[in-house]
Parts: structure tokens; C-alpha cells; sequence
């Protein structure tokens, strides 16, 4: 059966001299893998050119019940990503939130909510002159509320641990190692007043903004099933 939906793409990978496997998170759908013709020039009818990372596709798909690959019938970008293909930080921010999403993302229905913050994300990033550097924070923090795992970052001044895996402050140091202390915790209080808008009035320096998406990806970790080492974290590092 054929829909229009509208998808973001996560990724494509190599599947046999025909076909591509493009990974795209759909509005209707959620994850998808899709079966991507690997043809190339004029005579193409899907242009693999339009499957970067983050590009934001308008489609019409087949769809069938119970089958893993589904077919592709028409692809269009719906608005260019100039910056995100040629702006060396935007496009390691793109590879790492990518690969993040390709993670955490799953295949279900009712995803409008979580559809359109990716959306308007990347249309954000795409725009964005000012607070790059901290841009992967605020999204990550704020994809937390449509996950479904968004902690409990209220602080009264009595609480001086964060337990990771309760995902709120206690009083008394947890019996295991996934917490921070009052210092670290300090950050989560800053990362609840943080949004795109005000993202570059926060001064981070290199190391802090590393040691707070490691405490985000921890977090992931412990509340998303199966969600592995990223290998773009690396590069993102780098990030002034």
C-alpha cells in the first residue's frame, strides 16, 4: 500500500549491487529501512545524492505489513541543508546526531511529537551562528522529554547526589556507581535553562562540555535498551 509521510534520514548502508539500505525516521512510521536503488545520472528516479545525513524528505512509500525492507517510490527534499554538507562542525554535529538517533530511534506509531522536534532541530542547526558548540547538549537534554525519559532536575539545596539511573537528586551517595556528586550534578541544573534560543549565552569550556555529554550519553544508556558506544563521539570532542 502506498503513503506519503515526510522522513529524516539517518543513514544508508551497502546491501547487495542494486540496492542501498537507507535508514529513515519517518512521521507515520518511525524507524524505517528502506530498499534505496544505488543507480546514478539523469535517468535515476531517486537521487541518492538526497540521502545525507539529516536531509528532510518529503516521500511516498510502500508499505506491507510484517516485511523488514520497504520500498521507496518517490523522494524530494523538502528544504536544502547548505551548512550542514559543508560547515565542518555542522557536519560533525549531523554524523554524531545521526548515528545517535539511528540508536535510540524505533519503529512504532504516534510519532509526530518526537518527528517534529528532529525536524525543527535540524532546521535550527542549519541556521544557527551562534552557540554551536552546545548545540548537541540541547538536543540531547531536550529529545529526553519525547523519549520518555526526561529526569527529574528539580533541586531544593538538599539533595547532593544526582542517581543516574532514578533519574532524580537524592540525599545519600546510591549504592552504585551511576550518580554524580554536587559539582557535576551542578551541571543538570544548567542544562534545565538551556534551549536553542539562549544556547550561546552558556560559556563552556572544551572539557566541561565533554564531561556533560558524557554524563547525557550515560544517562541514555542506562534508560534506552541496547544502546551501544557511539563511534562519532570522538570527533565531536573536538568542538570548540
Amino acid at each position: 500500500m502506498l503513503h506519503k509521510t515526510e522522513g529524516i534520514v539517518l543513514g544508508t548502508s551497502p546491501y547487495n549491487d542494486i540496492y542501498s539500505i537507507a535508514q529513515v525516521f519517518t512521521r507515520d512510521f518511525g524507524r524505517v529501512s528502506y530498499l534505496l536503488p544505488r543507480a546514478h545520472g539523469k535517468k535515476a528516479k531517486i537521487k541518492t545524492s538526497l540521502f545525507f545525513p539529516l536531509s528532510v524528505l518529503n516521500l511516498e512509500v510502500e508499505h506491507l505489513p510484517l516485511r523488514d525492507l520497504h520500498r521507496l517510490k518517490e523522494a524530494e527534499r523538502q528544504f536544502p541543508l547548505q551548512d550542514l554538507c559543508s560547515h565542518m562542525s555542522k557536519v560533525s554535529l549531523a554524523f554524531f546526531l545521526s548515528e545517535f538517533l539511528s540508536r535510540v530511534l524505533r519503529e512504532s506509531g504516534n510519532n509526530e511529537p518526537t518527528y517534529f522536534f528532529v525536524k525543527n532541530s535540524i532546521e535550527t542547526l542549519e541556521a544557527t551562528e551562534r552557540g554551536l558548540g552546545n548545540f548537541h547538549l540541547a538536543f540531547l537534554f531536550g529529545l529526553t522529554r519525547f523519549m520518555g525519559i526526561y529526569p527529574n532536575v528539580e533541586w531544593n539545596g538538599k539533595h547532593r547526589f544526582f542517581d543516574l539511573m532514578q533519574g532524580e537528586f537524592v540525599q545519600h551517595m546510591p549504592m552504585h556507581s551511576h550518580y554524580l556528586n554536587s559539582r557535576e550534578s551542578d551541571f543538570l541544573v544548567l542544562l534545565r535553562r538551556m534551549n536553542y534560543g539562549n544556547m550561546h549565552l552558556f560559556r563552556l569550556s572544551r572539557n566541561d562540555r565533554n564531561r556533560i555529554l558524557d554524563y547525557l550519553l550515560d544517562f541514555y544508556r542506562l534508560h534506552i535498551y541496547d544502546f551501544p558506544v557511539l563511534k562519532s563521539v570522538d570527533i565531536l570532542r573536538e568542538l570548540a
